[in-house]
């Protein structure tokens, strides 16, 4: 392979606006021009990141590291997990979609289902494009979500989990920690789509200005809130947390909804990430403050 082009952070950030600009997968595909996402928040993280075995160990053996999956696809580099990079980057959902979900309470609402099907095409053209790229100007990649061997798995911890997360990548770069739903709250909020792609390189890794990883919850970092417990049709969030199954036989039946109203094949509910305090953006304020400034926020007081 020739030499490659030297890419920094701001490169990348470049290229992932630039085809959101431009493309024109990005739509709603409702017969408008409406683009189905604005903007982008783009982190980094070594691959080297202790995190990922970390999460290996308490996910399950399945789940890769960045230097599993890269070597499974790309052998013939044969890297270490310092020669690696992660790129994260979340896709919040624009105004509009957010709206009309509010306005749901059993299924999605068109717009949020167009996004669900039709801006997670675009959302995996992206990882195609960012991935096609850097291999064009010297840096292997691959997107862990596209490669033929990701999985979901059968976990006893939690009922089921996959080869790869978005959103523990994105927790790794810096864009967000989870709240009682399972949802990663960014600092543009909870209702988004993430992607990811692993590449050859090294980059600066993006800080991360939490110290838990449900550091952005109301209901984690004082007990208040829970909103999103009223919004799930399916009963599936309570002050324990997340049921999976309860909300996975949901989207199972949101298959019909969609295609007998919307007349169009997905699934997709969402309520949860929209119509509470987290939705468009971080709701504690001491966390969303530090954030800002750029410092370590301090850690939240003992639940009473």
């Amino acid at each position: 392979m020739a030499d490659s082009t030297p890419v920094s952070n701001q490169w990348v950030v470049d290229l992932i606006e630039n085809f959101i600009a431009v493309s024109p997968l990005n739509n709603m595909q409702d017969g408008s021009s409406e683009p189905a996402w604005d903007s982008a928040l783009v982190g980094f993280a070594s691959g080297a990141d202790p995190i990922w075995q970390q999460y290996k160990e308490y996910v399950g053996a399945f789940h890769w590291t960045p230097w599993e999956v890269f070597n499974q696809h790309h052998a013939v580099e044969n890297v270490s997990a310092a020669e690696l990079t992660v790129i994260s980057w979340i896709l919040p959902q624009r105004k509009r979609v957010r709206m009309a979900n509010r306005r749901a309470t059993d299924y999605p609402a068109e717009e949020w289902a167009r996004i669900r099907v039709y801006g997670e095409e675009f959302n995996a053209a992206l990882r195609r494009h960012v991935a096609l790229c850097l291999e064009q100007v010297g840096h292997p990649a691959i997107a862990p979500m596209l490669a033929p061997n990701w999985t979901i798995v059968k976990s006893q911890r939690f009922s089921y989990a996959s080869s790869w997360s978005e959103r523990h990548a994105a927790f790794a770069a810096g864009l967000g920690t989870f709240g009682l739903c399972d949802g990663l709250i960014t600092a543009k909020g909870k209702a988004m789509r993430a992607g990811s792609v692993v590449a050859k390189m090294s980059l600066k890794p993006s800080p991360r200005f939490y110290t838990g990883h449900q550091d952005y919850c109301l209901f984690h970092a004082d007990g208040t809130c829970g909103k999103c417990i009223d919004r799930c049709p399916a009963g599936a969030i309570t002050k324990s947390g997340h049921d999976k199954e309860k909300c996975r036989h949901h989207l199972v039946r949101s298959r019909e909804y969609m295609k007998n109203t919307y007349n169009f094949e997905g699934y997709g509910c969402g309520l949860c990430q929209v119509g509470v305090p987290c939705e468009a953006k971080i709701p504690v304020k001491a966390a969303r403050e530090a954030l800002k400034k750029g410092i370590m926020p301090p850690p939240p007081p003992p639940l009473a």
